[in-house]
């Protein structure tokens, strides 16, 4: 899902409510021209709807595009947690086991989210900790579906 689309594109974040969506979607359209006010936006869906995972890759995207890293993380780790609730996973990514089946849901939310984590981490100069995501993910996600190959490769090339 991109998070900038082309003008006057809607985005489709899944089943959100029709306000967060609309919050969502106005982020998304402001983010091109006002970030502040994307970001103020993104920040309200959030305060109104914590449980909407939709939000947090919105605010990290756009804190990842803009290099401010500290605030990515801090939003990527926040919206792992939330998945690894839903999910009913525990709060620690490191010690998630490989999924039964294809992750849907929370659980591709939160596989990708630690990709993410990963990419952030790389930007941030901390290839120990994006090595250690990644390797996990390896093994959560062995055919790649979330993307983490991608990042893995950037890593490699870092080397």
């Amino acid at each position: 899902m991109s998070v900038v689309p082309l003008q006057g594109e809607l985005i489709n974040f899944g089943p959100v409510s029709p306000a967060i969506d609309s919050l969502l979607q106005r982020g998304v359209a402001a983010y091109r021209s006002d970030r502040q006010l994307a970001d103020r936006l993104f920040r309200e869906a959030l305060a109104q709807a914590p449980e909407e995972l939709p939000i947090y890759l919105c605010l990290y995207k756009i804190h990842t595009y803009q290099g401010s890293l500290d605030e990515a993380l801090a939003i990527a780790e926040a919206g792992i947690a939330e998945a690894a609730r839903q999910a009913g996973w525990t709060g620690d990514w490191r010690k998630w086991e490989p999924p039964q089946g294809v992750p849907e849901g929370a659980a591709r939310f939160a596989l990708y989210t630690l990709k993410a984590l990963a990419f952030i981490r790389l930007r941030r100069g901390e290839a120990k900790q994006a090595a250690e995501a990644l390797e996990h993910l390896r093994r959560l996600d062995p055919a790649g579906r979330v993307g983490w190959p991608v990042i893995a490769a950037l890593a490699d090339g870092l080397d």
